[in-house]
């Protein structure tokens, strides 16, 4: 994977903290040297009195569109990542729905260049699935793209072809990557734009049912039974999703999904005709949203991404109707789920750090953390701060989330990628 940042041998002590360790928090200090994480003991050049705060290992995001190449205009790797950075985000990893897609090592080579350049946090990307992006057509070279991405998906469009899937699937399976889908039906979405549901009848919208969702969720974990591949499903939103991978865990199968912040704590009935409550998979029904909490608590739901999906505020300002399909969520993402789900005990704090940080790196193959020897990729939270989502002071380009205005607790303090400190709050003092 690659590897973006340098660091001067300079051993830094970590001192009066609440480090996650094992599953569980204890008081405690941890140092640093040369990008590593090392023993405590011994002399250092620094010292770094945390002020009693949790330190977590980096976030990480499996499930962001940084826009570059090709967009712009929405975003940047530099505006996504710093966004990611401040968000407690120390690895992102990037969906391919760019100008050029990352089909073939050249146009992938597009995109990791500006990484190289122009990335805070780690970057690592996703190949397409087929050429083009498309869904559909011929399959990328899987062998050839296998050394530089995380896994494979043509995010923001289904494989339509049970043929062109299974072979995908066999070809992934062979380079040892994972197949990583957008689920979804072209012939059931029928110009649908948000759920097939009361708020969509009764406000006169074209709806998008959920089995367009999990017929292809049901298709995929044939496939991955078939094939042997490791299976990862995107933004899971409808119940018969979670369902459906709950089964295929119990078979021992290689199946995981995610979902996003939007989807356990919104349902169609808090819709408003406005373009930022507008994203796909659409936000769902109540019972929808019950049965991913249920997912999240029983361990059938694994990872939260955000699915952060800039876009302009001219492509935003539509309505639910014509806006882009999309929100941000990297900068508000912590903050809600701990005041939301964490406060109110529905899941703890141990089991949020696994759903965020934890999870993704081991189903991904993803490295970084707080145990010696790990590259050194860390997040310092205040989890006093208290305040309300401001889209208007986000680093991110985008602006357009459902949250704005929500209260929220909790927040990045600092994020550290390889030893090196890439992000912190202004009110956090880290010399003593």
């Amino acid at each position: 994977m690659p590897y973006f940042f340098t660091l001067t041998q300079m051993k830094t002590l970590y001192t009066n903290a609440v480090v996650y360790d094992g599953g569980r928090f204890a008081a405690g200090e941890f140092a640093v040297d040369g990008g590593c994480v090392v023993p405590a003991g011994g002399v250092a050049d620094r010292v770094v009195d945390l002020g009693g705060r949790h330190v977590v290992p980096g976030l990480v995001d499996v499930h962001v569109h940084l826009r570059e190449p090709g967009f712009s205009q929405k975003e940047t790797i530099a505006t996504g990542t710093a966004a990611a950075a401040r968000g407690g985000y120390t690895t992102v990893c990037s969906m391919p729905n760019l100008n050029p897609a990352p089909d073939t090592p050249q146009t992938l080579r597009a995109q990791t260049d500006i990484i190289r350049r122009d990335a805070v946090v780690r970057v690592v990307p996703y190949g397409c699935i087929t050429i083009g992006q498309r869904g559909c057509g011929r399959l990328v070279d899987f062998a050839a793209l296998a050394p530089e991405v995380v896994g494979f998906s043509d995010d923001g469009r289904g494989v339509q072809s049970d043929g062109l899937m299974e072979e995908a699937m066999r070809r992934a399976a062979q380079v040892g990557k994972p197949v990583v889908a957008h689920c979804e039906v072209d012939d059931l979405l029928r110009g649908g734009y948000i759920h097939d549901g009361e708020y969509c009848r009764a406000h006169g919208h074209k709806g998008i049912c959920s089995e367009s969702e999990w017929r292809q969720v049901e298709r995929d974990i044939a496939l991955a039974e078939k094939t042997g591949c490791q299976y990862h499903v995107c933004h899971v939103s409808t119940r018969e999703s979670v369902e459906l991978v709950r089964r295929a865990k119990a078979r021992g199968l290689r199946v995981s999904c995610e979902t996003a912040p939007h989807y356990l704590l919104l349902c169609d009935e808090d819709l408003q005709e406005d373009g930022r409550f507008k994203m796909n998979p659409p936000l769902r029904s109540r019972a929808d949203r019950d049965a991913l909490l249920a997912g999240i608590t029983d361990g059938t739901i694994e990872v939260i991404a955000t699915d952060h999906a800039p876009h302009t505020a001219a492509e935003k300002s539509r309505g639910l109707a014509a806006s882009a399909m999309g929100v941000v969520g990297l900068e508000c993402a912590f903050p809600l789920l701990y005041k939301y789900m964490v406060l109110p005990g529905i899941i703890t704090l141990e089991k949020l750090i696994a759903l965020m940080a934890v999870n993704p790196r081991r189903i991904f193959g993803l490295g970084g953390g707080l145990h010696v020897g790990d590259q050194a990729d860390f997040t310092v939270l205040d989890l006093d701060a208290r305040y309300r989502v401001d889209p208007a002071t986000f680093l991110s380009m985008g602006r357009a989330t459902p949250f704005a205005g929500w209260e929220v607790q909790g927040r990045a303090a600092m994020t550290v990628v390889g030893g090196r400190e890439v992000f912190r709050d202004e009110t956090m003092k880290t010399n003593r």
